[in-house]
């Protein structure tokens, strides 16, 4: 799990990633190892208390994962939560039984992650910044890394020792290639032409009216508070500008980049002395001046590694080698070779093979994007104190938003009518999340001012409802040809159903499937050899054909299926071949092994955990 992640991790959502590292098994309630909390504790795991907040950030990461707008938000709360138990059930078991990850393990896998990390070498500066904006210590991070690799120890332990034995591998095959004769029959939709009456019209409008409701709407007015406003009004000198542009010199300086290549005459027992190891340095210098240096690297470098490659090493970084080493790649033009530099490996010849040279950006170039820089950075204090006062006012003035807007200058502005459901369009106030769910809060309906609403870090609104649509149902003769149309489908499934269920009946009860057909002017297709990957039939047909029952006693096993328009297909299941492992499956064999040991393992780690919580102690006063 972890291992994907690293691989990940990049691009624009690698610091939500390495959030959730944190926490991998969903231990969202990670502030409450560092201090406490006022209310009544919601679950608790052995000593471990977890309160409202944590089970809300439980289900809100765990909702994330849920594909589809459309999902049991009750059974997701209810998966979120045992979730989190069962994770804090395995840090604990793990943490008892000893199991540790050491800082430099830790620090590794930290430094393997590309979000930290600057041409391909970890970035210590990129790596501080962003855990400040995190107001986390870096030994903080480490600690919640260690905790959650230990945890991916203790599962690949158990999931790796899943295995599968050349039984299981058989019975696999033997399922995967098996082979079933049926006979279908389908049995189609008929037009049905008598209309529904009055009363079957008025009772289906009766019992279905959640289903005949209009949509909810509300109309609301905001003020909105936003930095960009407020840095418009900044005016920097020329002389803050300058200050200011030597304060962040290094976001416009570029790096110089400089690759070098090396040969190396190592000092090892056999070498003989250092004078030796010299003397063949300088020989190979001189027979550079007519042959390549790669080439000669390939040959004569005790580097092997690097003489593979033609001697090359790389992006150079200083700190890495000794100063000698150091301060002659550094003093080299591009493809310049140096004298022989003495180390504690031995004599080295290096070649700069790739040198762009580092550039600050002048102030002219760079002014435009400063000043902008410069009023945000300014104009964050007079923000966040307006923010305050917004805080304030809108909860001192409920019922009103011209308190606001008059000590803050900021004109209310008015939405049209919407509803909860709206394409997502950052540009627009009314179609972002935050402000949908707090327009439709039982506060603002009632009459009273949201709460601040923060539209990312540099916006913050507070709303209040001007107008409410509620949600009614729609008069009968509206939607009336609507419920014709699906009292008409509705009689047409059943009648489809019902003839399946009497042919069903009629070959359970011995006789064959092509007489029954024949009362009903319907076509039997009969299908030998069907296999799993038969293309020839709808994918519902093929899936009910192999989990039906094995025929006993020469007695075919009947099924039926209904596609979603409402058809029906009844199938009769003839016989059941075995299948066999042929000579195309051996290819697939040791994937086959795999898959199944990975599987048995999933399953022994599920089992475990399960054992886990079984006997842990384990209380949850929660309801919802």
């Amino acid at each position: 799990m972890l291992l994907k992640i690293r691989e990940k991790s990049q691009g624009v959502f690698a610091w939500v990633i390495l959030l959730l590292i944190c926490v991998p098994f969903a231990l969202w309630g990670i502030q409450n190892y560092v201090g406490g909390a006022s209310e009544d504790a919601i679950v608790v795991v052995g000593d471990k208390e977890f309160y409202q907040q944590d089970i809300n950030r439980a289900y809100s990461q765990f909702s994330q994962n849920i594909q589809g707008a459309n999902f049991d938000e009750k059974a997701v709360k209810a998966q979120a939560l045992d979730k989190m138990i069962k994770d804090e059930v395995l840090l604990q078991y793990v943490e008892n039984e000893g199991l540790v990850v050491t800082d430099q393990a830790a620090r590794d896998f930290i430094k393997g992650l590309e979000y930290f990390q600057t041409d391909g070498k970890f970035d210590n500066k990129q790596y501080k910044a962003m855990l400040a904006t995190q107001r986390m210590a870096p030994s903080e991070f480490v600690g919640k890394i260690k905790k959650a690799l230990v945890m991916e120890q203790f599962q690949r332990s158990v999931v790796e020792s899943g295995f599968a034995t050349e039984k299981d591998i058989d019975n696999f095959f033997k399922i995967q290639n098996q082979k079933r004769d049926v006979e279908i029959l389908a049995v189609a939709l008929e037009e049905i032409t008598e209309q529904p009456t009055v009363e079957e019209i008025d009772e289906y409008y009766q019992q279905n009216q959640n289903s005949f409701l209009t949509v909810e709407q509300v109309a609301i007015e905001y003020v909105e508070l936003a930095l960009d406003d407020l840095a418009k009004n900044v005016e920097p000198s020329a002389e803050q500008l300058a200050t200011y542009y030597e304060e962040q010199k290094d976001l416009y300086t570029t790096k110089e980049r400089r690759k070098i290549s090396h040969i190396l005459f190592s000092f090892t027992k056999d070498s003989g002395s250092d004078n030796d190891q010299l003397e063949r340095a300088l020989k190979a210098k001189a027979e550079l001046v007519g042959k390549d240096f790669a080439v000669l690297a390939t040959e004569v470098s005790d580097d092997k590694l690097s003489a593979s490659k033609g001697g090359d090493l790389g992006l150079f970084n200083v700190g890495v080698m000794e100063k000698d080493f150091e301060d002659a790649a550094m003093s080299l033009q591009l493809n310049q070779v140096s004298e022989p530099i003495k180390s504690a490996f031995g004599y080295h010849l290096i070649k700069v093979t790739e040198l762009v040279a580092g550039e600050v950006k002048s102030f002219d170039k760079v002014k435009a994007e400063l000043t902008t820089a410069f009023q945000r950075a300014e104009a964050e204090t007079a923000f966040y104190e307006s923010g305050e006062t917004l805080t304030e006012l809108s909860y001192e003035n409920p019922d009103s938003l011209q308190a606001v807007s008059d000590a803050l200058g900021i004109k209310t502005v008015k939405t049209e009518l919407f509803s909860r459901v709206v394409a997502i369009d950052t540009q627009k106030v009314n179609s972002q999340k935050s402000v949908i769910d707090a327009a439709f809060s039982e506060d603002v309906l009632k009459g009273e001012n949201s709460s601040v609403i923060e539209l990312g870090d540099d916006k913050l609104i507070v709303l209040r409802m001007i107008e409410h649509k509620p949600a009614e149902v729609r008069a009968l003769e509206s939607i009336k040809p609507v419920i014709v149309a699906k009292l008409l489908s509705d009689k047409a499934r059943k009648v489809a159903a019902d003839k399946a269920i009497e042919i069903k009946a009629a070959v359970d009860g011995g006789q064959a499937l092509v007489d029954v057909a024949k009362k009903y002017d319907l076509k039997v297709e009969k299908l030998l050899a069907l296999s799993r990957s038969n293309g020839d039939v709808p994918w519902q047909v093929s899936q009910a054909v192999f989990k039906a029952a094995k025929p006993v006693d020469g007695k075919p096993v009947v099924v039926l299926v209904n596609d979603a328009a409402g058809a029906q297909t009844v199938i009769s299941l003839l016989s059941v071949t075995e299948g066999k492992m042929t000579a195309s499956d051996k290819a697939k064999k040791e994937l086959a092994e795999s898959n199944l040991a990975k599987a048995f393992g999933q399953a022994d780690f599920g089992a475990a955990l399960n054992s886990l919580q079984d006997n842990a102690e384990i209380v949850v006063n929660f309801t919802e």
